[in-house]
Parts: C-alpha cells; structure tokens; sequence
C-alpha cells in the first residue's frame, strides 16, 4: 500500500513512510492509493468473529507488509484491550461508547495503534522521532498515554490555555519523561497552524524528524473506522438501516467511518454533528468553503474553525459535491441546544452525556429517524471529562473512575509559548 499526497505535489511514500512523515512536503495529507472493499462474507458474518480478527481483517490493507502479521495482531491485541459497547437509549437510537480506554476518550485506539506501529518502525533506528500534536481536548491526553515511555520518541504537545477542561489539562501536563506541554496563548486552530508550519520548516526539520499525532497522520486516522465495524456487528440483528451521527471538530473520526463504508460496511446516512463551529454546515448549503477563526464552546475538543479532513471526506466521494450530499449531513448546534439535549436524555432514560455525545444525539434528532432507521450516536468522552459543565447541567454527581483519580492530584507542568518563534526555539534548544 502506498499513500499520496492531497495536494498532489510530493511523492507517493509506503505506510511507514507516511506514519512517520505525518504531513507531506507539500502539506498535503495523505491518503491510501485505493481501498478494497472487504469481502461479503465478512459483513454477512461478522457476528462470528472476535475484536481483533475483526480489526486485523479490515486494517492489514492499509498497512501492508511492513509489519508482519503476528506483530499487527499483538499490536491490535494491545490497542483494543477494552469494550466499545452499543448501549441503548431508546427504540431507535443506541450510543456506541467510546471512552473505556485509559484516557476516557475515542482518541485512545489511533494514539495506541500509531505509538506501537512508530515503535516497531524505530526499533533497529537510535535516532530520535519528535511528535508534535496539536489538541483542543482529548488528543493531547490520548497521545501523552500512548506515547509514554515509547523508546526513541519525544513527545510535544500544544494546547491552548484556558480552553481544555482541568482534567483533560491533567492528563497532558502531568505526565513527564518523554512528554511535554506547551500551552499557547490562543485558540486551538493557533496550535495546529504552529504544528503545520513546524513540519515545513527546514531550519527544524534538517535536524530534527517531525512527526504529528493528530488525526492528519495515517495511523491515528485509520484505525477509527474500527468503531464503526464494532457497531455494525453489535445492532446487525436488528435488521435496520444504520444511521451514525458522529460529534465532529477536525473531522477525522467520521471521515474513517466513511472509509469503513468504503470497505463495505452497510452504513445508510453519516451526520456530522458540530458545535457552533459550523464551516462544513455551512460549505454544505452554499458549495462554499470559508473557515473562520474557532469559537469557544462547552463541547471543547470540536472547537475547531478549519478541519483537516474535511478534504479526505471530499476525496473518499471523489470531490462530488451531489454524491457528498446524498449520504452525508451536517448540523451545527449550540452550548443552549447542548446542554437541553443533555437534560432530555437524563431525564428520559437516566443516561449521562457529555457534551459532545448530547451534539451526536442532536444530529439524529434533527435528521428525522424513519422507522426502517436505526440512529447510533458516538459518546467520545467519559462525562466525568468535562465534570463541571456535567454536574452543573444535570444538578448530579459524577463518579471519578480510577484513571482519572490518578491523575487529579499530580503537578501540571506546561510551557506558556505565544509565538512561532517560541515553539521553534523550543524544538531546537
């Protein structure tokens, strides 16, 4: 398998090259040369077969020879040692739970499966591998877990200040040995632009090997379309038309549901359910694309003003705006809108929200279920994440798990940085 750039100005590069590499030279993402959809058999009977065999059937492709087959499946034995439950809400709508990982978010499978396949690639290599990642919440948490003590990589995460929940600031400032927090003076699109330009940047880049753990990189996107086979496999028997509404901000979760719809997954609708940061909404109804700066909202980790990829989403329907329309929907929502949706859901069945899965149920409450669908919004974050806005929404109390407990009463230790300059300076020193 070889990955080429979006932008169509660099050269074709192997999985490796690409994991490594995160962003191409000419700050392209990149994206697989083909996607072969799965064999039949393999949704006919997907109820019969395990979590990793599952995974290992629908990633290999994307990977190709350059991991040996045992060591994939250890890796994805590794990666996927929790549940991802479909829990029921009502007749026609279930949550597929995403947050039973180490860090309490989605973001757990693609930080893992990215730290152990860069592990493998650097095993024989002495030379150091500097992550750099961008995060508006959950991915600064996600990838600090996942990286940690990985030999011959050093992590640097930026997030902006005031703008990531304490727990999730908790998880990214409080680990240590390989990993470091820079807290920017800005907005969450402030840290990505620093991230990009760091990757372009000779002056950096002829002394150091840069690679992201965002969702821009090959495989902290990829192994997302898990989730969506997981799901598949838990509601088949209900013998419905699947609907997945997914809570959206770099667009990167819902564009690997798409490529698992590629692969064959029967998926009838995708709603891209945002907060009021509503570029794609908007771009939907006029064809236009114009990205404005982020907005602050109490669903955190989808304040983002220009997603990244958004433009694979174009690419997986070959950049057909009508064909795109057909079977892709996006709704944007506010902090008012979210926080009732959190209230009806409590007081109707008893289950908690966050903020970001009350947006995904909003989504399928604004799609309109028919009675041949079946709706299933993703939970990305443990609600004890974003404790505050939960407790004071709902007026409960919010059990702490014990991978939150851990972290509480550790020392945030963060860098404040303003500027480029800074961040190059830092990466230099």
């Amino acid at each position: 398998m070889h990955y080429y750039s979006l932008n169509n100005n660099a050269p074709n590069v192997s999985f490796s090259e690409a994991v490594i590499k995160g962003l191409a030279p000419d700050r392209g993402l990149y994206f697989p040369e083909r996607i072969t959809p799965l064999p039949n058999s393999f949704f006919e009977h997907i109820e019969d077969l395990d979590t990793i065999e599952i995974a290992y059937q629908a990633i290999r492709q994307f990977v190709g020879d350059e991991i040996p087959e045992p060591v994939l499946r250890d890796i994805l034995a590794d990666v996927l040692s929790f549940d991802f439950p479909v829990i029921q809400i009502d007749d026609t709508i279930g949550t597929l739970e995403l947050f039973h990982g180490p860090t309490m978010a989605f973001k757990d499978v693609g930080a893992r499966f990215m730290a152990r396949c860069l592990e493998y690639f650097n095993r024989n290599n002495e030379n150091h591998v500097t992550v750099l990642v961008a995060t508006s919440g959950d991915t600064g948490g996600a990838v600090a877990n996942g990286f940690l003590g990985v030999k011959g990589v050093d992590v640097v995460i930026l997030y902006p200040t005031g703008k990531v929940s304490e727990i999730q600031e908790k998880q990214l400032t409080t680990l240590g040995k390989n990993i470091t927090a820079l807290e920017v003076d800005g907005v969450f699109d402030d840290c990505q632009e620093m991230v990009k330009t760091a990757f372009l940047d000779t002056s950096i880049t002829d002394h150091k090997q840069l690679t992201s753990a965002n969702s821009i990189n090959v495989a902290r996107w990829l192994p997302q379309l898990l989730y969506f086979l997981f799901a598949y496999k838990q509601v088949k028997n209900k013998g419905k038309d699947i609907v997945f509404s997914v809570p959206s901000g770099n667009f990167g979760n819902i564009c690997a549901g798409i490529v698992a719809q590629k692969l064959g997954l029967p998926v009838k609708h995708f709603i891209a359910a945002t907060n009021s940061n509503d570029t794609v909404v908007r771009y939907l109804e006029t064809e236009k694309y114009d990205p404005k700066p982020s907005k602050a909202t109490i669903s955190n980790a989808m304040d983002v003003g220009n997603p990244s990829n958004f433009i694979r989403i174009q690419k997986l329907f070959n950049n057909n705006f009508k064909d795109l329309k057909s079977s892709f929907s996006a709704f944007s929502f506010n902090d008012d809108q979210t926080r009732e949706a959190m209230k009806h859901v409590f007081s109707k069945t008893g289950y908690i929200t966050d903020p970001h899965g009350a947006v995904g149920y909003l989504g399928l409450k604004k799609q309109a279920l028919s009675s041949s669908e079946y709706g299933i919004f993703l939970e990305t974050a443990h609600p004890v994440k974003f404790l505050d806005i939960v407790e004071e929404t709902l007026d409960v109390s919010v059990e702490i798990p014990t991978q939150i407990q851990k972290v509480m009463d550790k020392e945030k230790k963060s860098i404040p940085i303003k500027t480029y300059s800074e961040l190059k300076e830092f990466l230099l020193k």
